[in-house]
């Protein structure tokens, strides 16, 4: 449990946004937030075009194999054309020429060797010419992160483009366009990188086999490139890191380019950075970078809500710091300026598409977990219509997009962006308690309650809670957690205002569907506030 306890923690910290100056990335962070947030360069290479087209092309290194059909043609004192397949042996028979052992050999070199073998028997005015004219079909194997894996028919001169394109492409999600490999004999005989294809129009040719293997390789490292640019996508990577002027290669920023901001999660805090179009900095995986031109810098909108006097939408230069706002605003004798809240479009994108995601795969687990009792199947169905059920309920939850800002962050570096809505609270004389309590509501602020005692003024713990993982949500939007089961529990100060959130207790004999629900339960009550229950 307390291995489960730190995994849900780190989630609350990824939903509830923290901004501040840090350099240290952390990639798996960002994988699991901005993997859904730009197509893959290289998106639309299959569909279906390719493994529809046969074609025979002529490959000089091409080794002629067992099937394949040759034509011999002869002319001058004797005329005559041959279609002829090589045996099993590896032989073509040509009549008044006899047999001749062509398997194995280059496509380049079968003309020569024809040549010499009819010479032995027609000494004068005798010509031929010898051709590959049909190769034979072979069976490969296409596995790991395409659409759908198996054994695909072709020609042993197709491309590795039309294989793959047999098996519906390449996993948008999760595949890799770069590391894809053909292995034979369990070794790797041959590597493909189809970004140069896909930029320079580069594809090697290669000679497959019967029962060769194509693996498609995951993932690891990508960029999303947004704004001024050719390529607006998600770019992958060879390695952790990338250079502003090699990303540049790739997305073909448009001559107009100025200015690129760069945003990027590590440990759970979003840092924006900002550069000149002529500067080098290092890239890191799941870095956002937009570029962005001078004519499309000008005006942006952003909304102020809650205890203010004066405009409540506004109209301000592109690349305005929220400490630019800030200064401009004429606050109400009642605002609490210490718990200011920013809420932005593109991170309740990344909270809702983290959170179907999740939904996704949980719904995945509970339609293929079985039971290998009667009585335990009949069980198993009725839990997973309940889970299916909460799931129904979860997907139409809408997270807020709420940026955490902490003491310590330095609002100067928070780059507004168009549609950001910035919250003045109200100052609260009350904390209220919500979700698995006998009478949830707002309780009037006592200096020296804690935790234990506010609960108890509610009633106390419904049956379904969840007493080991509490949620206390500061007015500024802060989570802290806290378990109520252990013997030296946190000494956590309850302020005027702060939330106590109690969750529901999943109660699943599959370990990962327990650890799965809790996982969401806390990730919408982050991102959107809501306390689901989940029968």
């Amino acid at each position: 449990m307390r291995k489960i306890f730190f995994i849900l923690l780190s989630v609350i910290y990824i939903l509830a946004v923290d901004i501040t100056i840090t350099q240290t990335p952390n990639s798996e962070q960002n994988s699991s937030l901005l993997k859904l947030t730009e197509k893959p360069f290289g998106y639309n290479l299959f569909l279906g075009k390719f493994s529809k087209i046969k074609q025979f092309i002529y490959n000089p290194h091409y080794r002629i194999n067992i099937g394949d059909e040759i034509v011999v043609m002869f002319w001058g004192a004797f005329d005559a054309e041959y279609k002829l397949k090589v045996d099993n042996q590896g032989n073509i028979f040509i009549p008044k020429v006899g047999v001749i052992h062509v398997m194995g050999l280059e496509a380049g070199k079968l003309n020569i060797v024809i040549k010499n073998a009819v010479r032995k028997v027609f000494k004068n005015n005798v010509f031929v010419y010898a051709n590959v004219l049909n190769y034979q079909p072979i069976n490969v194997f296409v596995t790991g992160a395409v659409n759908s894996p198996g054994l695909y028919q072709g020609l042993s001169t197709d491309s590795i483009i039309q294989f793959i394109d047999k098996a519906k492409g390449i996993n948008l999600n999760d595949g890799s366009f770069r590391k894809i490999y053909v292995k034979r004999n369990n070794k790797i005989v041959a590597k493909y990188d189809l970004y140069d294809f896909l930029t320079g129009g580069n594809l090697k040719l290669f000679q497959f086999k019967n029962g060769d293997i194509i693996f498609v390789d995951n993932l690891s490292y990508f960029v999303n490139v947004t704004g001024d640019v050719k390529r607006p996508y998600r770019f992958e990577l060879l390695t952790p890191t990338i250079t502003l002027n090699l990303l540049k290669v790739y997305a073909l920023p448009k001559k107009s380019v100025s200015l690129v901001i760069v945003n990027r999660f590590s440990k759970g805090k979003l840092i924006t950075k900002r550069f000149s179009i002529n500067d080098n900095p290092i890239i890191y995986s799941g870095d956002n970078v937009e570029f962005i031109s001078d004519f499309n810098t000008k005006e942006i909108k952003i909304y102020i809500d809650g205890e203010i006097n004066g405009k409540h939408t506004l109209i301000v230069r592109k690349g305005t710091s929220l400490k630019d706002v800030l200064n401009t605003i004429h606050y109400t004798k009642e605002a609490n300026i210490q718990a200011i809240q920013l809420y932005r479009k593109s991170i309740a994108k990344l909270q809702k598409q983290l959170i179907d995601a999740e939904l996704k795969d949980l719904e995945a687990k509970v339609l293929t977990t079985s039971s290998v009792t009667t009585a335990g199947a009949t069980i198993k169905k009725e839990e997973a219509q309940l889970i299916l059920d909460f799931i129904k309920r979860a997907k139409k939850i809408q997270p807020k997009g709420k940026v955490i800002l902490n003491k310590e962050t330095n609002l100067s570096s928070i780059i507004l962006e168009d549609g950001d809505t910035i919250f003045i609270p109200k100052k609260s004389s009350v904390v209220t308690i919500q979700g698995e309590v006998k009478i949830p509501g707002a309780q009037t602020y006592v200096k020296n309650y804690n935790i234990e005692d506010y609960i108890k003024s509610v009633g106390g713990f419904t049956n379904r809670a969840d007493k080991s993982h509490i949620l206390i949500v500061r007015q500024s939007g802060k989570v802290i957690t806290y378990n109520s089961n252990v013997f030296f529990k946190k000494n956590i100060k309850i302020k005027p205002g702060d939330s106590i959130l109690v969750l529901s207790k999943p109660s699943s004999e599959n370990l990962q569907i327990t650890k799965d629900i809790t996982q969401i339960l806390y990730q919408i009550a982050v991102s959107a506030g809501i306390v689901l229950r989940l029968f």
